[in-house]
């Protein structure tokens, strides 16, 4: 058995070498196959990194009425942190919101010259409550309308509630969320089906050249398993050569978008490939194997039969 498998590693060896032009067409094929593997693996984590960055953003935002009692403030933020849907509950002061209205107005003299004639500060603390998931955010503003008693006393010195001017951007997020997820699991299959398809083409193409050595194998009682060994070695090692490629040229490749497009991407896609390393290396690897090896059993299946 030993010495079986032996003489089929070298078999399968010596074929891949002698077959020079198509064996390099083949490593091309699973090469560029697994590129676009790759570069949807990539392209995925700017979708959710951006989607996770609008999500951050987004929040309910809950005013308070000036002048209103700081335990009333702390009985609601109690309560509202107690939701399994909220993640955060942060309280800005009237003194900082006053702040931050300047800020986000500093360029507009008539509104800051018409706050400084009010003399006071007209605006109340608020409270920005973040949910896990933007799914959530509907439950969470329900329950703020809801018949929960210390809600209920809440109301009398709650000014606004922001959720209804945020549920447009709230529901697009999770319209693209659900989508996103959705069309991404559909490419991928569709390029990984296509990668199947290609490389096995190539592969058979391999395996028709060496179709005499074959009927001569048979002819000598060659069993199935013996006479197929060699060309599934010869496609493990199309995608084993095919990923080690695929790393080479995506290592400098996500080094130079790192650099010079990361703000645009809002992601630093070389950070994000060395952090998640030992995941991409085992699943392209993985993916070039099972490629190579998959193709060449359907491939030399028909020679056997015939």
């Amino acid at each position: 058995m030993k010495t079986i498998l032996k003489r089929i590693l070298k078999t399968g060896y010596l074929n891949f070498k002698r077959n020079g032009l198509v064996s390099f067409v083949s490593v091309l094929v699973t090469t560029i196959a697994l590129s676009v593997i790759m570069l949807l693996f990539l392209t995925r984590a700017v979708f959710i990194n951006s989607l996770t960055d609008i999500e951050n953003k987004v929040d309910i935002k809950v005013s308070f009425v000036p002048g209103t009692r700081e335990d009333n403030i702390v009985a609601l933020r109690q309560r509202v942190e107690g939701l399994p849907e909220v993640k955060d509950v942060s309280y800005i002061s009237p003194d900082d919101e006053l702040k931050n209205f300047k800020d986000r107005h500093a360029t507009d003299y008539l509104t800051l010259q018409a706050l400084e004639e009010v003399g006071t500060n007209p605006l109340g603390g608020s409270m920005n409550i973040k949910a896990y998931d933007a799914l959530q955010y509907e439950a969470i503003a329900k329950f703020l309308e809801g018949d929960d008693p210390i809600v209920r006393d809440a109301r009398r010195y709650i000014s606004r509630i922001n959720f209804t001017d945020n549920k447009l951007i709230i529901d697009r997020i999770t319209t693209i969320i659900t989508t996103g997820q959705e069309v991404g699991t559909i490419l991928f299959l569709l390029m990984t089906l296509i990668a199947i398809v290609v490389t096995y083409n190539t592969i058979r193409l391999t395996i028709h050249y060496s179709r005499e050595e074959i009927a001569v194998m048979r002819l000598v009682g060659g069993t199935r398993s013996y006479i197929r060994g060699p060309f599934m070695v010869e496609g493990i090692l199309y995608g084993v050569i095919g990923a080690f490629f695929t790393m080479v040229i995506f290592l400098p490749v996500t080094y130079w978008l790192g650099i010079r497009m990361t703000r645009f991407l809002g992601i630093n896609l070389f950070d994000y490939f060395i952090t998640h390393f030992f995941i991409i290396v085992p699943v392209i690897f993985l993916g070039g194997i099972t490629l190579g090896a998959l193709s060449s059993f359907f491939a030399i299946r028909k020679y056997l039969h015939r």
